[in-house]
């Protein structure tokens, strides 16, 4: 299992449009893949999941993965979320 820490820099955090493209990356990976804020952690493939940690901009977040491909999910994922959406 790896474990990233980044945070989420974007204007409006990870609501609506940034968490869409994050669960869509998310579901490209094999692997089980976990997101989690302040002990709190839900499936990162399942839009509600992601929407209830009510995650704003500027909070830290864990990216936990488990599988396979699980480096290149904890890396292309972190990477969408410093890329700041495309915002």
């Amino acid at each position: 299992m790896l474990v990233k820490e980044i945070n989420v820099t974007n204007q409006v955090g990870l609501h609506a449009r940034p968490a869409t493209f994050f669960i869509q990356k998310a579901n490209e990976y094999k692997s089980s893949i976990w997101v989690e804020k302040e002990g709190r952690r839900v499936n990162a493939k399942s839009l509600l999941g992601v929407l209830s940690l009510g995650i704003t901009a500027n909070t830290g977040i864990r990216i936990l993965a488990d599988g396979a491909d699980e480096q290149q999910a904890v890396d292309g994922l972190a990477k969408l979320i410093e890329s700041g959406f495309a915002e």
